[in-house]
């Protein structure tokens, strides 16, 4: 009979005892007695390791001095009743291959380690438990982003990540260019893009919004999810030069269409991770936030609150406590304003809608008042902002004057005018930053400990 290799979280969640099985994986540690050694393997498939017992006469057993903390092991036999406490199975070797031995310089021996010292080693973190199980549970949030909306009729389009339009209007992109030495250093001007690769000036696009728009208007419901940059020199625990957006778009829709998908995206990705990831979402209770089982069900189970921008001014200053940042109309909030609403006001998620225009991007429906656009942002606990998004201008006439009003020019948006000139509609849209869902979903603080590769000022290690 052949043997079948079988992944560990498998074996744990097996009914019965089973025969001729391999598992492969990693040893986090090994304790040897006079006629065993216990072996504790993980392969990644599951936070719990698997015990596996290697008795002296076992096939292999003179390698078992090479099966130190960090080894990568073979191990043939049967999934056996564990007579220890705490586990249902464990293995019962009948061979142990070391596939890649482990020098005694291997940087984590220890069990526990800071975020610091681990940043340092991005390569290996993901072998620890903490980091295996974010990115496990980062690997099924995005499996759960695709599931929300392709059951909703919505269709994925892969935007462009390089582009030569400036979403956001704040100039903070990366440059794309071909051009060598100090010609590709140097600013540049309009002419000396004839010799770069693209004719003319290209960068790393900051959102894939504007691209999936014009798709939105083809097809409804669309969506896109992907790296994002931004080259902002913001060394802070919430910003990073590379991350992931998630950007939905609907026809036919307003502002309150968009605040109503919203709140169902967010409902729907907290219940699934509270359900889907529980036993990796346990660790960061245990270790990281005790408060993340209560936050999450704080959200799930109330009403997201809806406020006037105005009106959020007038709560904050009017609140019985003093803010390091001044507050009057016109202003953007802070996180500490941002999150006295959420945590101190309205105790629940809230959506702050109808901005100032001045403070937004070119692109968002200005409202009748001339003051204010159809614009929202949706705030939640710990992490304040989460979404932001808009009902979109879809009148060609606004859109070029305040594309010109900012200084721009409309001849590097004529394709995106162009979805104004032929059959344009109501539509609406949001980007939800991925990272900061995580960051809300496990209590991390860091940005740079849910994303696997971190890219930030002065970090480029590989």
């Amino acid at each position: 009979m052949p043997v079948t290799r079988v992944p560990i979280r498998e074996l744990l969640a097996a009914e019965a005892p089973r025969r001729e099985i391999e598992v492969a994986g990693w040893v986090r540690t090994r304790r040897d007695s006079r006629e065993f050694s216990f072996l504790e393997i993980n392969d990644g498939s599951c936070l719990t390791s698997l015990q596996a017992v290697v008795a002296f006469d076992t096939e292999g057993y003179a390698q078992i001095k090479d099966a130190s903390t960090g080894s990568a092991v073979l191990l043939q036999g049967e999934l056996i009743a564990s007579p220890a406490k705490g586990q249902r199975f464990e293995l019962k070797a009948s061979r142990l291959t070391i596939v890649g031995t482990c020098p005694e310089e291997y940087p984590l021996q220890k069990k526990r380690h800071s975020d610091e010292f681990l940043r340092t080693i991005g390569h290996l973190r993901s072998r620890t438990n903490k980091y295996g199980a974010m990115f496990r549970i980062r690997s099924r949030l995005s499996f759960a982003v695709h599931q929300f909306f392709q059951s909703k009729g919505f269709h994925y389009i892969h935007t462009p990540i390089i582009t030569g339009a400036d979403c956001e209007g704040a100039g903070d992109m990366f440059r794309v260019t071909t051009l060598q030495g100090a010609s590709g250093a140097r600013a540049l001007g309009e002419r000396d893009f004839a010799d770069d690769f693209f004719g003319q000036e290209a960068h790393l696009t900051v959102s894939g919004q504007l691209a999936v728009e014009t798709y939105c208007l083809a097809l409804s419901k669309v969506y896109t999810f992907g790296p994002t940059f931004r080259s902002e020199n913001s060394n802070t625990s919430r910003h990073a030069a590379e991350f992931w957006m998630i950007e939905p778009e609907i026809a036919f829709a307003n502002l309150h269409d968009d605040m109503q998908l919203a709140e169902d995206f967010v409902r729907y990705l907290l219940e699934f991770v509270r359900t889907d990831c529980r036993e990796d979402l346990a660790l960061f209770a245990q270790f990281v936030d005790p408060e993340i089982t209560a936050r999450i069900d704080g959200v799930l189970n109330s009403e997201f609150a809806r406020v006037q921008y105005g009106e959020a001014i007038d709560i904050l200053n009017s609140a019985k406590q003093s803010f390091e940042f001044a507050l009057a109309w016109g202003s953007d909030l802070q996180s500490e304003h941002e999150r006295y609403l959420v945590e101190q006001h309205f105790h629940r998620p809230v959506f702050v809608y109808d901005w100032p225009r001045d403070i937004k991007a070119f692109y968002m429906r200005q409202n009748d008042d001339q003051k204010t656009v159809a614009a929202m942002d949706l705030l939640v606990p710990k992490i304040g902002e989460l979404i932001g998004g808009s009902q979109r201008e879809e009148r060609h006439d606004r859109l070029h004057t305040r594309i010109e009003e900012l200084g721009f020019k409309p001849t590097d948006y004529w394709w995106y005018l162009d979805t104004r000139r032929f059959g344009s509609a109501p539509h609406a849209g949001f980007g939800l930053g991925f990272e900061r869902l995580l960051m809300f979903a496990t209590g991390v603080s860091n940005i740079r400990d849910v994303i696997p590769f971190p890219r930030t000022p002065k970090n480029l290690d590989f």
